[in-house]
């Protein structure tokens, strides 16, 4: 073992596995065919559930696929073929769709199971390197996954043909999510948990401060009590509203910068002659996304939150967005 490795030879060797990698997903592009959009209809026409299949390395690229897959609207999940032959078959029903994965088309696991999913009727979908081989012939739909070369410099390690599979299997994935029209609000339904779902889940009424933690004065309210308000709320602004609680104008910290300014009195200017009028609104009903649009688009730190009727029911700043993980 050579410790002594000078670094840029470490650098050298990691670029040619990434040159040749990029080679091998490169090389798929112009392999798409009638045959791609065969498995793509076939995914969008199967009553069931897409089966992912693959033993070894190309088990975990299977179960990669069937997560993707399953997330962007193509209901899917991995079967491990060793164990479908001692019972799990009986997770694979006859509306479902078999996808497997096999470099060599010859996986002895795999091709144990075939005559049984043939005899289900099932339409199956492998993304092989060999064609010719015993699943490329028996599949109803063969994708080629053959690569000049692994990156491993033995050319043994399944690497550069399993990042080729990989990638395929996130072409189909996508090519179907667009063709189903699945949308960012469908993609954040089945992940609650994760940022993105926060963003596309959580509304502006969920987030907004309301009732008497909303900061509000009157337009013949002093400058000073208005700057009280603001200080007493904590949000760097107050609303400026009428008896009815409609919406008249704003006055943030920015504001306040312009008003000194210019040497206003605190104890007798009013409001409503400081005030910016109307202001940046936005309904209860919509996403947090769109507060961050509106506040990155217009370059603020708060919005006011109306109803239909331009009545003031809230109020939400940048740090109400960041604490709920929406920015």
């Amino acid at each position: 073992m050579d410790r002594n490795v000078p670094q840029q030879e470490f650098i050298a060797r990691a670029r040619r596995v990434l040159e040749i990698e990029a080679a091998a997903v490169s090389s798929l592009i112009p392999r798409l065919d009638a045959a791609f959009e065969q498995a793509c209809r076939l995914c969008l026409g199967c009553e069931g559930r897409v089966i992912v299949t693959g033993m070894g390395k190309s088990g975990h690229v299977a179960g990669k696929i069937a997560a993707t897959l399953a997330s962007t609207g193509t209901p899917a999940f991995f079967v491990h073929p060793g164990e479908a032959s001692h019972g799990d078959l009986g997770m694979i029903t006859r509306r479902d769709l078999v996808l497997a994965i096999s470099h060599s088309g010859e996986t002895a696991e795999i091709v144990t199971i075939l005559p049984l999913l043939k005899r289900l009727g099932l339409a199956l979908i492998v993304l092989t390197g060999r064609p010719g081989s015993t699943l490329g012939r028996a599949s109803t739909v063969t994708l080629d996954t053959a690569v000049a070369e692994e990156a491993c410099p033995l050319n043994l390690a399944p690497t550069a043909s399993t990042t080729a599979a990989l990638a395929l299997g996130d072409a189909l994935a996508v090519a179907l999510l667009e063709s189903r029209g699945f949308t960012r609000e469908d993609f954040a339904r089945s992940h609650p948990g994760g940022a993105l779902g926060r963003r596309l889940l959580l509304h502006v009424a969920d987030l907004m401060h309301s009732g008497d933690a909303v900061p509000a004065v009157g337009p013949d309210a002093t400058l000073g009590e208005g700057l009280l308000e603001m200080n007493r709320k904590g949000l760097g602004m107050t609303a400026i509203i009428d008896e009815r609680r409609r919406l008249l104008g704003i006055f943030t910290d920015g504001d306040l910068r312009r008003t000194l300014e210019h040497g206003f009195d605190l104890r007798k200017t009013p409001m409503r002659k400081v005030m910016t009028a109307g202001g940046r609104t936005i309904a209860p009903d919509a996403l947090a996304a769109e507060a961050v649009r509106m506040l990155e688009q217009y370059k603020i730190n708060a919005l006011l939150v109306t109803d239909p009727r331009q009545q003031l029911v809230g109020a939400l700043n940048v740090h109400d967005l960041l604490r709920a993980g929406v920015m």
